[in-house]
């Protein structure tokens, strides 16, 4: 009594703890990965990267400003007294064979032209950076559709292994009705052991399909970034065939939100853009830069009369200017740089064109597959329904010695066929649905 109440006790923990596992829908997959994937993470970090490259743009458009000083000691060994040297605009009134100099200065520096060449790249740098988010929302796209693809494959192995086991068990009460006509003399023990030879193949057959679907869940808890050892599950959802043989849209709609919503068409057109701004900073190289340039310093030594403020303030210099640079002659370099910026500029319009051309190749082969999917998973319902009184007319007859074990077991054979059919139908119409959704709305539900 008390091994029975302990043992009761056992498969009632081990009953709770199975039905509190967490079981993981697809959109708290989905969020997961977006927060904790490292292939994100460092397309965000290049993202941050191209801010601070734009924010160091900007700054450049403004003036410099540095200062610096110089401290050193100077030596005279063979100095003859009554010489007097100037320094500095200062005469020197002791005769010191050490001394000490000292120099302050701030200097400034503002480029007010150069060919519009720091403007444009404020533009380029603001256009990488919105180019590195698209960046981002790429890879998200991307983690998203291979999590999608894969719970879509638990999905229809989950309930590959539901037929399996069923076809298990009609093979076990197939095995076991043999072994009652054998006793009786109505059947062979040839007949018993192909019996018992289905009803092994069977059995493996599930194992194996348990198998792959522990595999799949692994896929998707490493698409997820999970390295602990905790048990991963997946929440199987309620398909209805309502939902499932919904109208699809046009693909024609479906393509034109995809150019307008799609980041990496966005990307391309930034890209574009981006072309054109880099010949316009090349073009630059023809033209002339002006800067503005001031400054101001002072000076202090050792050998002279005046202390150390009287000096700092008797040696101030200051000056202004500009500095025209005209470019004559740049061993080509200018053209060279001009040639290349157009020729990228035709590489990213081919980039557009070709991401255009295989959006709407990969928009209308998720199209195709979706609507023939769904035919193909009608047909099949009405296959499995036949199959079905097909394969029970042949167990009844079977059972009263009308039928032999051949026709049982292809019968069998094809109603199980038949199942595969509409199962695959149903999940690979499911996965290109939502595919032609994200597409359209950039949500996968």
């Amino acid at each position: 009594m008390k091994r029975s109440i302990l043992l009761i006790g056992v498969m009632l923990t081990m009953t709770m703890a199975v039905s509190a596992q967490k079981k993981w829908t697809l959109q708290e997959c989905i969020d997961y990965a977006l927060e904790h994937n490292i292939t994100l993470k460092k397309s965000q970090l290049r993202k941050e990267s191209a801010t601070e490259d734009l924010k160091g743009a900007k700054a450049a458009l403004f003036p410099t400003l540095n200062a610096s000083t110089n401290q050193s000691l100077g030596y005279r060994p063979w100095q003859e007294s009554g010489t007097q040297l100037v320094t500095n605009g200062e005469v020197n009134a002791k005769v010191d064979k050490a001394y000490y100099n000292g120099s302050y200065s701030l200097s400034s520096q503002w480029t007010l032209w150069n060919g519009k060449r720091n403007i444009n790249t404020v533009k380029l740098d603001r256009l990488a950076e919105q180019e590195a988010e698209l960046q981002v929302e790429e890879s998200a796209n991307t983690i998203q559709q291979s999590i999608a693809r894969v719970y879509s494959q638990i999905l229809y192995t989950d309930e590959s292994v539901r037929v399996m086991e069923q076809v298990a068990e009609t093979s076990r009460k197939n095995e076991q009705r043999g072994s009652e006509m054998v006793e009786v003399g109505s059947m062979s023990k040839a007949d018993l052991a192909q019996l018992t030879s289905q009803r092994a193949t069977d059995e493996y057959n599930v194992v194996a399909a348990k198998s792959q679907l522990m595999t799949y869940k692994l896929q998707l808890k490493q698409l997820l970034e999970m390295t602990d050892e905790t048990d991963f599950d997946v929440a199987i959802p309620d398909i209805s065939d309502d939902r499932l043989l919904a109208e699809l849209p046009s693909l024609q709609s479906i393509y034109e939100a995809a150019l307008t919503s799609r980041p990496e068409i966005e990307r391309l057109q930034l890209a574009i853009k981006s072309s054109d701004v880099s010949l316009s900073i090349a073009k630059a190289g023809w033209l002339p830069n002006l800067s503005m340039t001031a400054g101001v310093s002072t000076s202090t030594n050792s050998l002279a009369n005046n202390n150390w403020g009287n000096q700092m303030k008797a040696n101030v210099n200051a000056s202004a200017g500009f500095q025209l640079s005209v470019p004559i002659w740049d061993g080509r370099s200018t053209k060279t740089a001009v040639n290349k910026a157009k020729i990228n500029q035709l590489q990213a319009q081919l980039d557009l064109q070709d991401q255009q051309k295989t959006l709407y190749h990969d928009l209308q082969q998720y199209w195709v597959d979706a609507l023939s999917n769904q035919q193909k998973y009608v047909a099949a319902g009405s296959s499995v329904e036949s199959a079905q009184e097909s394969y029970d007319l042949l167990s009844e007859q079977f059972r009263l010695g009308l039928k032999n074990i051949v026709e049982l077991l292809t019968g069998k054979d094809k109603l199980l066929q038949a199942q595969q059919n509409r199962l695959q139908s149903k999940y690979t119409a499911l996965y290109n649905e939502q595919m032609l959704e994200f597409y359209q709305s950039g949500v996968i539900k």
